[in-house]
């Protein structure tokens, strides 16, 4: 039968009202842009929505994407069996529709009929099983395919080469309208996981044609979202058009500008030169930003959460005190406040506020409540770390601290306040290294089962879909590929223990039983966070201007556009605008 939506699906509206409050705390309401005036001529229906601080897309295939900027992008012209909307529930998007066996192992979905990619050709249930096979082939080297496609049986001997595919497996297409999907376990989150891009469909034929460059050429196909590509100039910008073909309602713009710039300021400038549409507020531009009239500054707390990671493989972070002193020297409320200007809220958190699962009794290491940190708990715990090692000063490691400012000064203000902080509480002068986006991310996906990976980095992490697993399991647990902290998989005398909880983390996974299913991860959430897991920093706020003219876009707590909403969004006549004279 039709399963009923999940407990925790029903209760993602109510806790995103916790987001209301945040919102009216940092002097705003939810964002949904209204009307001002009646919607312009279709000659000038052209989104310009910048990418900052990147000089190019880190790719542009759904089997690879693990970045934001890919994925915002590749959700506008890809698209699969289910997608997320505004209040990030679960609803069909190529599936008509959904039923699951008796035993929650067998998942089968019709489609919706006379469906086709952005070429015109027919997509069957026979190109949405060759994707997510795709996706778990090994020769593709996905680092992200096992992590959101991992349920599916047998996807970890696909991934390894074991089994040369998934079809008439584990994937089967008993007709062109119809596709099973068998998991190796029961679990609450399956859906939303296959609302990540990697169950996405792409073109076949446009694989065979280029291979991995098939995405230089999606200008000839290759998806089936709302919008399809007019042309893609790597460093420079994308540019998308609707694609004639969608299943879904047409989107009202004729036109999306993409560009890239590598400096966030230059961006802003722009915005204010006319030249965009949208973009992000340097801290240095808030107090202009804010003076903008017709509310174009917004401000929406989002389901994401900077944090620092620290390898458990590497000295002097496989010492669990020494973790907890560089935890509690951090002043969490003096970066949020002092260095960026209350464009972010500090938390203690790995799951955030907003989320199904978020814990209010949730403390940071050592019991310490307070986000301000604590400076002589983080004194003492390093002394006796550094005993517990035999460290002395003079042979303490070298600390290497792994960030990508991309130009940003907000960003490297925040690292050299840290760095600080480090030096003024324990004496360890932290060595940064800058980096570039895409190398940061290799690297931390390198880290997993590796003394000599990545030593310690900064990164953040949103919701790929609105359940715990996806904080949790998805991250820590065992065996799994974003795990480059190497909890549970380390010889420290306390890695049994990090072990049973990766075995809760799975009992959580498969527990039909909402309310215990809850109580079990928030017992796992403060298990990682006494074992600092991670140093939760902040949780974020998108921080944004946009023109007034720009009609009928919804901000949620995801920072994705639902494919469905690009019917809704227009450029009015409001002369608050920009100029895209340009691109006609």
């Amino acid at each position: 039968m039709r399963p009923s939506q999940s407990k925790s699906r029903q209760i993602i509206a109510a806790l995103l009202c916790l987001l209301t409050a945040l919102l009216t705390a940092c002097g705003s309401t939810p964002t949904t842009s209204q009307p001002g005036s009646d919607k312009a001529s279709d000659d000038k229906q052209i989104l310009v929505t910048p990418i900052t601080g990147r000089a190019d897309l880190k790719t542009f295939d759904p089997a690879l994407a693990g970045d934001l900027n890919s994925i915002k992008t590749i959700n506008m012209v890809f698209s699969g069996l289910v997608s997320l909307n505004d209040k990030l529930e679960v609803q069909n998007q190529l599936a008509q529709s959904y039923e699951t066996s008796a035993d929650g192992l067998t998942w089968t979905f019709k489609l919706k009929p006379n469906l086709k990619f952005s070429d015109g050709d027919p997509l069957t249930s026979a190109d949405v099983a060759y994707s997510i096979d795709r996706a778990l082939d090994p020769k593709v080297q996905s680092a992200v395919a096992t992590t959101y496609l991992g349920l599916i049986k047998d996807s970890d001997k696909r991934n390894a080469g074991k089994i040369p595919s998934l079809l008439n497996d584990s994937i089967i297409t008993p007709d062109a309208q119809t596709i099973i999907l068998k998991t190796s376990q029961k679990a609450a989150y399956f859906l939303e996981a296959l609302t990540y891009n990697t169950s996405f469909v792409v073109e076949r034929k446009l694989i065979t044609k280029y291979g991995a460059n098939f995405t230089d050429h999606l200008n000839e196909g290759g998806g089936s979202g709302p919008w399809k590509v007019d042309t893609f100039e790597h460093g420079k910008q994308i540019v998308l058009v609707p694609n004639p073909n969608y299943a879904g309602a047409a989107p009202k713009l004729k036109k999306v500008i993409i560009p890239f710039y590598k400096n966030a300021q230059t961006a802003f400038q722009d915005y204010q030169n006319g030249q965009i549409h949208t973009t992000g507020v340097p801290t240095s531009m808030l107090t202009v930003a804010k003076a903008l009239p017709d509310k174009q500054y917004h401000q929406v707390p989002i389901l994401a959460i900077d944090f620092i990671a620290m390898n458990y493989l590497t000295k002097p972070f496989d010492n669990l005190k020494i973790r907890q002193a560089f935890a509690l020297a951090l002043d969490k409320d003096a970066l949020a406040h002092n260095v960026n200007r209350d464009t972010n809220i500090a938390s203690n958190h790995i799951i955030p506020k907003g989320m199904p699962g978020y814990n209010e009794s949730l403390t940071g290491p050592q019991n310490v409540k307070e986000t301000k940190g604590d400076s002589a708990q983080a004194k003492k715990l390093f002394d006796e770390g550094m005993k517990e090692a035999n460290y002395t000063t003079a042979t303490f490691p070298a600390v290497t601290f792994t960030v990508a400012t991309e130009g940003s000064a907000d960003a490297s203000n925040t690292f050299s306040a840290m760095q600080q902080m480090w030096k003024n509480t324990l004496g360890i002068n932290v060595k940064i290294s800058d980096t570039d986006f895409g190398t940061l991310l290799d690297k931390a996906n390198a880290a997993a089962n590796n003394p000599k990976g990545i030593q310690m980095w900064y990164a953040d992490w949103f919701a790929d879909y609105p359940d715990p697993q996806d904080w949790l399991t998805l991250l820590f647990g065992k065996g799994v590929d974003k795990n480059g902290m190497n909890y549970g998989q380390n010889k420290q005398p306390y890695a049994s223990t990090q072990q049973a909880n990766q075995d809760l983390m799975l009992k959580a996974d498969a527990n039909t039983n909402s309310t215990e299913r809850m109580q079990q991860y928030n017992q796992v959430e403060q298990a990682l966070v006494n074992d600092v897991a991670w140093i939760p920093i902040a949780q974020e706020i998108s921080t944004l201007v946009r023109k007034p003219c720009v009609v009928g876009v919804a901000d949620n707590a995801e920072g994705l556009t639902p494919p469905e909403d690009w019917s809704s969004i227009y450029i009015s006549n409001n002369t608050s605008c920009a100029s895209t004279t340009k691109y006609h």
